[in-house]
C-alpha cells in the first residue's frame, strides 16, 4: 500500500473511524450496471433512479478527482429513547452528518482537515453524497451488502457511510471477511411492511415506507401505502430489526448529544401540538429529509400513526388538527374523522 494511502487510513481510525478505504474514482463507472439492473427489476422506477446515473460519472462534475476515500462509522452504540422505536427510525435518531454538537460530526471535519494537511485537495457532500457510498464502501472491500440492501460490517448495518474525493490516484482495498446471506433466509423481506423488499438486492422506492414518510408521501390522505406505514412517522427499521446479522449488535452505551432531550418532546399528541417555528427551526434541522416547507408532514404522518393504531386519546388531537394552520394537515384530519367515524 502506499505509504500516503496508509496515512489516510491511520488518520481516519485515530479519528474514530472503524475501516477506511480507497478506491479509483473509474471503480464507480460499474455503479451504472447496479442501476440497470435495478431499473430492469422494476421499471416504474426508472424516474426515480435515473438521478443517480451522476454517481457513477463523478468526473463530469468533479473533472480534478482521481480517487475516492470512503469511511465507515458505526451509530449502533447510542441509547434510543424507548418511546420512539418503531416511530422514528434509530438512523435518523443519531445522525450526525449534519449535527455540530456531535463528536462523530466533529471527528468528520477534523478528518477531512488531515486530509488537506497531507497537500489533498479533498471535498465531500455530507448531506446526500455525491457519489454511491454503499457501492464505493463495496468496491473498497468495507463490507457487503445484504439481501436487504443495506450496508453491513463485523457491527452490522448500524454503520453509516462517508466519502472524500481527493486529487490524488491512490488505492486502499481490503478484503471483507463476512459470512453472506443464507439463500434461504427471506426474513427481511416478510418483514417489510409494504413489500417494497419484494425480493432480495432491490426495492421500491415508491413504496418504502422510510421514503414514504421522509422525502415522498405529499399527498397521504390517497397514499397507496398508509396503512401499511403503521406506527412510522419518520423512517423505518423494519428489515434490519429481524436480519440475524444484526442480533446483539447494537450496544446502547452512549448517549447522543440533545436526543434525551428532544426525544421528550416528541410524541404523537405532542407533534400534532407543535407550532411551525418548532418544527421549522428545531425538527427539521434534526431531521431534514423532510424540508422547511414541508414540516406539516409531520403531522399529518402523525395522524396517519393515530389512525393505524387507533385509540380514544388520539380523538381530540386529531380534531385539533382539522384546526391547524396548513390546509394539508386539515385534509389529514378530516381524512381520518371521516375514515374512523368519530
Amino acid at each position: 500500500m502506499d505509504s500516503l494511502a496508509l496515512q489516510i487510513k491511520n488518520a481516519a481510525l485515530d479519528m474514530g473511524y472503524e475501516k477506511c478505504g480507497i478506491i479509483k474514482v473509474s471503480d464507480m463507472y460499474s455503479y451504472e450496471e447496479k442501476l440497470d439492473e435495478r431499473i430492469e427489476r422494476l421499471p416504474h422506477t426508472k424516474p426515480f433512479y435515473d438521478r443517480y446515473y451522476k454517481f457513477a460519472r463523478i468526473q463530469e462534475s468533479h473533472p480534478w478527482a482521481k480517487s475516492v476515500v470512503v469511511c465507515v462509522r458505526r451509530y449502533g452504540k447510542y441509547k434510543i429513547p424507548e418511546h420512539l422505536k418503531g416511530m422514528v427510525a434509530k438512523y435518523y435518531l443519531v445522525d450526525s452528518r449534519t449535527d455540530e454538537n456531535s463528536k462523530d460530526f466533529q471527528d468528520s471535519l477534523s478528518f477531512e482537515k488531515a486530509l488537506q494537511d497531507m497537500g489533498l485537495r479533498a471535498e465531500t457532500e455530507r448531506k446526500y453524497g455525491f457519489t454511491a457510498l454503499r457501492w464505493a464502501a463495496i468496491k473498497a472491500g468495507l463490507g457487503i451488502v445484504r439481501r436487504n440492501n443495506f450496508f453491513y460490517t463485523e457491527n452490522g448495518s448500524w454503520v453509516y457511510l462517508e466519502a472524500w474525493l481527493i486529487d490524488k490516484e491512490l488505492e486502499a482495498i481490503e478484503t471483507p471477511n463476512l459470512r453472506p446471506c443464507s439463500d434461504k433466509c427471506n426474513l427481511c423481506i416478510k418483514a417489510c411492511p409494504s413489500a417494497s423488499l419484494s425480493q432480495p438486492y432491490t426495492m421500491n422506492p415508491m413504496a418504502c415506507v422510510s421514503c414514504i414518510t421522509t422525502f415522498m408521501g405529499r399527498d397521504m390522505p390517497n397514499e397507496r401505502y398508509k396503512e401499511e406505514i403503521g406506527d412510522w412517522v419518520y423512517g423505518c427499521d423494519a428489515c434490519q430489526d429481524v436480519c440475524p446479522m444484526n442480533i446483539n449488535r447494537w450496544k446502547e452505551a452512549e448517549d447522543f448529544p440533545y436526543l434525551e432531550e428532544l426525544s421528550k418532546e416528541i410524541s404523537l399528541k405532542k407533534i400534532i401540538k407543535m407550532d411551525y417555528d418548532f418544527l421549522e427551526n428545531v425538527m427539521q434541522p434534526k431531521f431534514w429529509y423532510i424540508p422547511k416547507q414541508d414540516v406539516w408532514k409531520w403531522k399529518a404522518n402523525a395522524i396517519n400513526a393515530m389512525v393505524n393504531n387507533y385509540k380514544e386519546q388520539y380523538k381530540e388531537s386529531i380534531y385539533e388538527a382539522c384546526k391547524d394552520s396548513h390546509e394539508k394537515v386539515r385534509e389529514m384530519a378530516e381524512w381520518a374523522i371521516h375514515k374512523l367515524n368519530i
